[in-house]
């Protein structure tokens, strides 16, 4: 046995070592991009999709990301990982797991260590994560990896936990997402069967030896053939489900569904679903609980097959901002920035009861900002208003922000942002019962982020502007907009 723990080790090793290689030969050519964001979680080099196995572990929150070093395009996956004390300062680590073994490496290009979690089981830190090989049977299973420090990870060498997908299930078995209950351990994987797709749950006394419960929640015809990434959670007095679903090969919008979890009988009953992000550019959520007990979440910041003008420069993807999940009474899950962002915040500027017709500018806003507007819709006769932001001089490049407060639908159109993906996209809002809205901003570089009414509805989109393109605007049409308040803040960058 000795002999094929160290023989595992060895091959892992050498792969994470070639992987760090290839980072340090890269990066600094890669901080020179003009497209990299100045407080968001980027990857050193290369590209990035999914976060996964967000934990904390010795008082520091550990952030593992899908990633491919070696390219700018989707390749065999690796786990790359980070750590930070505060959510706004990442120190970057050497790669976590890298496709070494027959379940999770072969002579395909399909294949790699794919999306998975982490615990903390005792003093040892443990990833739960899917090996994938195209073309072999099973093409998916699960595996684990522990790790005594935090930073340097073994295979378990009696890899898969969890060798073959059950009857309910398909050979699209992914995403494990294990957490913690009543002295067990819980496992959900995304599958489908029957055009419906479904989160599978398994129970563990040691996360080695699994036993399959039952199909915890599926489709009900309208959200998706196959569920990728869930993620089952207590919130306040109820469990939350998140899902990334897939309608036949595409990707769409992920959803959140509040509900009860009865443990006993391994079934998650829904209540209301809705949609969790209405922007282009947010897929595969994951949360953890930290030791302050905030249910924290973040996303990919980018969206699949999309145009990405970064890959040019030798790299792809972001993550978004770290996010609070709030329950609402039983209806609505808030989104909220974690608090630690605002230690970045600078040049703070502040404007009352500002009354627009036509057109209001301020000139040159930073483009890392925090902007918080309310609305005074008492006030306001516009039929449509809204801000302009990323604007060029002559007006031909911007990112409109347009409220339309008779239909109640709030419309981000980014079909003048600059040269990346083009589209338009749209969510709904609620008026507050003082009748204000209230809208909160996050730019970046390359990247949005709009809060509506204390995150009750968030847009995530990616635009690539040219530098210059800096002017910021509040505008109306066919009457005044009343603005009781409004603030501004330049972020500070963190990058390197």
């Amino acid at each position: 046995m000795s002999d094929t723990v160290n023989a595992i080790n060895l091959k892992h090793e050498e792969a994470k070592n070639k992987a760090n290689q290839e980072i340090n030969r890269r990066k600094d050519t890669i901080k020179k991009s003009r497209y990299r964001l100045h407080y968001h979680f980027m990857a050193p080099v290369g590209w990035i999709n999914d976060p996964n196995g967000l934990v904390q572990y010795k008082g520091e929150y550990h952030l593992f990301y899908q990633f491919y070093p070696y390219d700018a395009k989707w390749g065999p996956m690796h786990w790359g990982h980070a750590k930070s004390t505060d959510f706004v300062h990442w120190e970057h680590l050497p790669v976590a797991l890298a496709p070494s073994e027959d379940y999770d490496s072969g002579e395909v290009t399909g294949y790699g260590c794919f999306s998975g979690s982490g615990v903390v089981y005792g003093e040892e830190l443990v990833l739960i994560y899917t090996g994938h090989v195209d073309n072999k049977e099973p093409m998916q299973v699960q595996c684990i990896a522990t790790s005594k420090n935090g930073i340097q990870f073994e295979k378990y060498p009696q890899n898969p936990v969890i060798d073959v997908y059950p009857e309910d299930g398909s050979a699209d078995f992914r995403d494990p997402k294990v957490w913690s209950h009543d002295g067990k351990w819980f496992m959900v994987v995304g599958s489908h069967k029957n055009g419906k797709g479904k989160a599978l749950l398994y129970v563990s006394n040691n996360l080695k030896d699994w036993a399959y419960v039952g199909v915890a929640a599926e489709s009900d015809g309208t959200q998706g053939d196959m569920w990728e990434c869930p993620d089952l959670f207590p919130l306040q007095d109820y469990h939350v489900l998140l899902v990334s679903p897939m309608y036949g090969k595409q990707n769409e919008k992920p959803f959140y569904v509040i509900g009860d979890m009865d443990y006993e009988k391994g079934v998650f009953t829904q209540q209301l679903a809705r949609t969790l992000d209405y922007g282009y550019d947010f897929y595969a959520p994951q949360t953890f609980e930290d030791d302050k007990g905030r249910r924290i979440m973040i996303g990919w910041m980018e969206k699949w097959l999309a145009k990405m003008p970064s890959q040019e420069h030798g790299w792809a993807g972001a993550m978004t901002i770290p996010r609070e999940l709030i329950l609402e009474g039983s209806t609505i899950v808030k989104q909220k920035p974690v608090t630690e962002l605002e230690n970045l915040r600078t040049n703070e500027k502040h404007y009352d009861s500002l009354v627009v017709e036509n057109e209001w500018m301020v000139n040159d806003m930073d483009v890392s900002t925090e902007v918080m507007i309310n609305f005074d819709l008492h006030e306001t006769t516009a039929s449509l208003f809204g801000i302009q932001l990323r604007c060029s001089a002559d007006g031909n490049e911007r990112t409109d922000i347009i409220l339309d407060a008779a239909r109640q639908e709030i419309i981000l159109d980014r079909n003048k942002a600059g040269v990346g993906e083009k589209g338009i996209s749209k969510a709904p809002f609620t008026i507050n019962d003082d009748g204000t809205v209230q809208i909160r901003i996050f730019m970046d570089t390359t990247s949005l982020e709009v809060f509506v009414n204390d995150g009750e509805q968030v847009i995530t989109n990616r635009i690539f502007p040219d530098e210059g393109s800096k002017l910021f605007k509040l505008f109306s049409k066919d009457g005044k907009v009343c603005v009781s308040r409004m603030s501004s803040w330049s972020l500070n960058t963190v990058r390197e």
